[in-house]
C-alpha cells in the first residue's frame, strides 16, 4: 500500500520557518517518499521549492538560507492514483492576489473527473486533483478582478463542491490556512509555539511528532470541515462545510500501519494501540510457540504485545536495511520480491530450530509475507504462525491509500485456509474489527474501515463497480460501475 501524503505549515515571525518546515518533513518522511517540497511567504510574495526525492535530497543548508520568511508550508508525496514526477510534485503554485498562492494536499477526490469536466476544465489542463483543488480556487477569483484574490473567501467557495479525502495546507504572503474534508479521513493537527499566554508562532502538521520535532506543544485535532486561518491576530476558526453524517471517519489504518507509533490520534498514542492489538490476537488465536517476531517496523509493538499476553518469549527474527524504501512501491510483482530480500536479512541463531509466531500488519498481495516465510524456514525455523493485528483487507480505498483493486488483493479471492497455504504456513489468523476497535480504544470516535469491510462512508467514483456477488454496503450502490477508477485524475 503506498500511504497517504504528509502536510505541514508553520506560522511564526521572528523564525526560521524553512527550517522549522525541513525538521517538520523530515518527521513525516514516512508518509512519502516520492518528492518533497516547499512553500515560504515573506509578506511580499512566495518562494516555491520541489523536488523528486527525499527531504534531504531536496533540501539542503544552502537551498533553505535563500528561503526567507515568516510563513511556510510543506509536502511529502506518494502518488495513489497519478505518475511520480516532477510536475505532480507538491506544493503547487497559482497566480492570483499580490503574491498568488501554495497548497500542500494529502488525500483523494472522488469527484475529480465530473468536478473538471463540470467546471469546463479541458483535458490536460490539470495533472492532479491536487492541481485541480488549485485551480478551482484561483478561478473562484477570475484573474482579470480588480480586487485581489481573498483567499478565504475562495476556499468558503470551493471546498462545498469537493468530495473525497482532502487534509489541505495553504498559505498565501501573509495567512496561513488549514482545513480537512468534512469526514476527516486524513489527520491534520494544530500545534502552538511557545507560552500558551504569549505564542511565538502556530503549527499545522498531519502528525503530532512533526509537532514535537519543532518544539511545538499540541493543541488539537482539527475537526471535520473545520478551516483555520492563522495570521498576525492568531487562529481564526470556521466551518466551510458541515461535518458527514458519519463524521469523523479517520483512516482506521492510520493506527494499524500508516502513523509513526510515536503519534497521538484521538488522544491514543498510536505505539500503545499497537501493543493492545498483540495483545488481543494473542487471546484470541492463541499457539504454542518459542519465539514471538514482528516484521519491522509496523509489525514490532504488536509483536511485544502477543508475546507479553502469551508469556511467549520475544526476540529479533530479522533485520531491516533502514537504506532500502518501503517494498510497496516496486511497480511488479517480481521486483517486489526481490526487494523484500534487500529489505530483511533472517538473523539464524535466533530462528533455528524454534517455533516461530510471525507478527505483521497486514497482507496486502502476499509478496511481502511468502518471501518473509521462506528466508525464515531456510533459516531453520521448524513452524511459522503467522499472525496479522487488523483484519482482511478485501475492498480498495478512494480516499487516499493506494489500495489496489480487488484483484489484487489475496484476501479479496481467498479464504483464510487458503491464505494459510498460499503462504506456507503453519497457521494464520487475523485479529477481528471488533478486537481493532477495543484495542484502540478511543470510545465515541469513528473510523472509515471499508478496506476492511466494504462499508464506504462516503460515495465512491461513479465509474467504480465491484464483482457480483462482493457488493460493498453503501447508501448509493447505483452508484458504483466499474472495477478500477477509468480517466480519473491522479491523485496525491
Amino acid at each position: 500500500m503506498k500511504e497517504a501524503c504528509g502536510v505541514f505549515g508553520v506560522y511564526a515571525p521572528g523564525r526560521n520557518v524553512a527550517q522549522l518546515t525541513f525538521d517538520g518533513l523530515y518527521a513525516l518522511q514516512h508518509r512519502g517518499q516520492e518528492s518533497a517540497g516547499m512553500a515560504v511567504g515573506d509578506g511580499a510574495g512566495l518562494i516555491v521549492v520541489r523536488d523528486m526525492g527525499l527531504v534531504t535530497a531536496v533540501f539542503d543548508e544552502r537551498t533553505l538560507s535563500g528561503l526567507a520568511g515568516h510563513l511556510a508550508i510543506g509536502h511529502t508525496r506518494y502518488s495513489t492514483a497519478g505518475t511520480s514526477s516532477w510536475g505532480n510534485a507538491q506544493p503547487v503554485f497559482r497566480d492570483g492576489g499580490p503574491a498568488g498562492f501554495a497548497l500542500g494536499h494529502n488525500g483523494n477526490l472522488t469527484d475529480a473527473p465530473e468536478l473538471a469536466c463540470r467546471t469546463g476544465m479541458l483535458p490536460g489542463l490539470v495533472a492532479s486533483d491536487s492541481d485541480l483543488i488549485a485551480e478551482l480556487i484561483a478561478e473562484a477569483h477570475p484573474r482579470g478582478d480588480e480586487e485581489p484574490l481573498d483567499l478565504r473567501e475562495a476556499l468558503r467557495r470551493v471546498v462545498p463542491q469537493l468530495e473525497g479525502a482532502f487534509s489541505l495546507v495553504l498559505l498565501d504572503e501573509s495567512r496561513l490556512y488549514g482545513l480537512r474534508d468534512p469526514h476527516g479521513f486524513r489527520p491534520l493537527c494544530l500545534g502552538r509555539l511557545g507560552g500558551p499566554e504569549e505564542p511565538e508562532g502556530w503549527v499545522l502538521a498531519s502528525e503530532t511528532p512533526a509537532l514535537d520535532v519543532v518544539g511545538a506543544s499540541f493543541v488539537r485535532e482539527l475537526e471535520p470541515g473545520e478551516m483555520v486561518m492563522i495570521d498576525a491576530d492568531g487562529v481564526h476558526s470556521e466551518q466551510t462545510a458541515e461535518p458527514a453524517e458519519r463524521a469523523p471517519s479517520l483512516c482506521i489504518f492510520e493506527f494499524v500501519y500508516f502513523a509513526r507509533p510515536d503519534s497521538r490520534l484521538y488522544s491514543q498514542e498510536v505505539n500503545g494501540a499497537r501493543r493492545r492489538m498483540g495483545e488481543r490476537l494473542a487471546d484470541q488465536a492463541p499457539v504454542s510457540a518459542d519465539l514471538v517476531m514482528g516484521v519491522p517496523d509496523s509489525g514490532v509493538p504488536a509483536a511485544e504485545g502477543f508475546a507479553h499476553r502469551s508469556g511467549i518469549a520475544y526476540g529479533q527474527g530479522l533485520v531491516k536495511n533502514r537504506y532500502i524504501g518501503r517494498t510497496f512501491i516496486n511497480p511488479d510483482q517480481e521486483t517486489r520480491a526481490t526487494a523484500v530480500r534487500r529489505k530483511f536479512n533472517p538473523l539464524r541463531e535466533s530462528i533455528a530450530g524454534k517455533r516461530l509466531v510471525v507478527v505483521d500488519d497486514t497482507i496486502v498481495r502476499g509478496t511481502t509475507q511468502r518471501a518473509v516465510v521462506r528466508m525464515l524456514r531456510e533459516a531453520g525455523a521448524t513452524e511459522v504462525h503467522l499472525r496479522i493485528p487488523s483484519p482482511p483487507l478485501r475492498w480498495p480505498c478512494f480516499f487516499g491509500i493506494d489500495i489496489p483493486t480487488r484483484e489484487e488483493l489475496l484476501a479479496a479471492k481467498m479464504s483464510v485456509d487458503e491464505i494459510a497455504r498460499f503462504l506456507d504456513v503453519d497457521s494464520l489468523a487475523y485479529l477481528t474489527l471488533d478486537n481493532l476497535l477495543a484495542a484502540i480504544g478511543a470510545p465515541g470516535d469513528g473510523f472509515c474501515h471499508a478496506c476492511l469491510t466494504g462499508d464506504y462512508p462516503a460515495p465512491v467514483p461513479r465509474h467504480v463497480t465491484f464483482d457480483a456477488g462482493a457488493e460493498p454496503v453503501h447508501d448509493d450502490p447505483e452508484s458504483l460501475h466499474a472495477s478500477v477508477l477509468q480517466g480519473a485524475l491522479p491523485g496525491i
